[in-house]
């Protein structure tokens, strides 16, 4: 194994992969989405989720590339109601799988710039 060479990663000038954010910034985007989702009684919870997966794909350079994400709320909603009434279908087994469905859909919206 070859040494790691720290100044290189922290260069974000290279081709290495860092994230950006800052972590007021984080913070401020949680307390926005959850006041989104109490306010609304959860149906803005979709919203939510996409605001903050913006902002983390947004703050992430892999390999030199930063990311971009291109989920809308209205086609996680759509999602979200869906996967709601499977769970409810089958008496809340569904929900197991909700999980790996939400990070298959952030997958498939996420690109490089």
């Amino acid at each position: 194994m070859g040494a790691v060479n720290w100044n290189a990663e922290m260069n974000h000038g290279s081709r290495g992969s860092y994230f950006d954010g800052k972590l007021i910034e984080y913070i401020g985007w949680c307390l926005a989405g959850w006041l989104v989702t109490v306010c609304t009684l959860g149906i803005c919870y979709p919203w939510s989720v996409v605001m903050i997966y913006r902002w983390k794909a947004e703050h992430t350079v892999v390999n030199g590339q930063r990311l971009r994400f291109e989920g809308s709320a209205v086609s996680l909603f759509g999602h979200w109601i869906k996967w709601l009434l499977l769970s409810v279908i089958t008496l809340g087994i569904y929900g197991f799988w909700v999980f790996i469905k939400l990070e298959q859909w952030k997958a498939k919206n996420t690109f490089f710039q």
